[in-house]
């Protein structure tokens, strides 16, 4: 889950992030990017100047910039909650990066959030009303296209939560949030298995064609194999295989080729390893050669899951099903 968080001065945002941070979220603001930036320039931090640089990179880096440099770090694997969200583009930058990123908007009245502006008595704060006022018209709408718009933030929150009350009552609303919006997605086995052909081809010393192919039984990996030359030999991009090297035209002079293929690899590494392969599903980033083909349905492989289509495929498909062989494409 990726949890986005804006509101105005003193609505509790801080305290829905410390809240998430204890439930295991790792937390990121957009503001940590301009002050990144700020770093970057030799130039001390103040509340103006990081407004006049988040303007600035919006201006030349495109209203999303903030979100987009911040996407490098939420990887996959953890619940992430990101704050200072205070442009519309950051939100849709967000939301292009993953379906699983949703907003809160933590709502506050002006009084309740004056009182604790002056209660927690931070520097820089407003000290009264109108000072809290015209701080905010600045960030709530602007015309400046890369100017702070709040207003709009709002208008995209895919939850609300009021922070009139308690802490504690803040907290049981977020809570509740979590318990009954659970919006995270698991991959389903195809996705699952052909993700993991795509990490394994990056392996590939190839240097015309990456592919990557992934046996399993029973919802198991037992073996993984990539395109390369030989156990052995000198690597394909260190010029291993002329025929690669020379970048002849796909599909021709296979003969010729050095390189075995990832099915080939896969099936072979499961033989050298004593793993029966009998039965088992074969995910593939390309559709397998005519080759592969005859190799995989000697081993007695029982389905075939492919990627991208591949010259000569339909010879290969053909022969497959003929066989008896399960065969598919992969619609990710």
């Amino acid at each position: 889950m990726i949890l986005g968080v804006s509101g105005l001065y003193a609505a509790g945002k801080g305290e829905v992030v410390a809240f998430l941070q204890g439930r295991s979220f790792t937390a990121y603001s957009l503001s940590d990017v301009i002050r990144d930036e700020l770093k970057s320039r030799n130039l001390e931090e103040s509340r103006e100047r990081m407004i006049e640089t988040g303007r600035a990179l919006r201006e030349s880096e495109g209203a999303g910039a903030l979100a987009r440099r911040l996407a490098t770090r939420l990887s996959p694997d953890r619940n992430f909650v990101v704050d200072s969200i205070r442009h519309p583009a950051e939100v849709e930058a967000l939301r292009e990066l993953t379906q699983d990123f949703k907003l809160l908007w933590v709502e506050a009245d002006e009084g309740v959030r004056f009182e604790r502006l002056r209660s927690r008595a931070r520097s820089g704060d407003p000290e009264t009303l109108e000072e809290l006022r015209r701080l905010e018209g600045s960030e709530l709408a602007s015309d400046n296209p890369a100017g702070q718009q709040l207003l709009a933030v709002r208008e995209l929150a895919d939850y609300r939560v009021q922070n009139g009350g308690s802490l504690e009552d803040l907290q049981s609303q977020v809570q509740e949030l979590l318990r009954n919006n659970l919006f995270f997605e698991r991959p389903h086995w195809d996705e699952y298995f052909m993700n993991i052909a795509q990490v394994v081809a990056t392996r590939s010393n190839c240097v015309k064609r990456k592919v990557a192919a992934v046996l399993t039984i029973d919802r198991r990996v037992i073996a993984t194999g990539y395109n390369g030359t030989p156990r052995g030999t000198t690597n394909c991009n260190e010029g291993g295989c002329p025929r690669c090297n020379n970048f002849g035209p796909g599909g021709s002079d296979l003969g010729e080729c050095l390189c075995s293929h990832a099915e080939e690899n896969a099936i072979t590494q499961s033989a050298y390893h004593g793993v029966r392969v009998r039965g088992a599903t074969l995910y593939t980033t390309f559709c397998p050669c005519l080759m592969c083909t005859k190799m995989i349905i000697n081993a007695g492989i029982g389905e075939v899951v492919f990627s991208a289509e591949y010259p000569l495929g339909d010879v290969s498909v053909s022969l497959l099903r003929e066989a008896g062989v399960k065969v598919r494409q992969f619609e990710g």
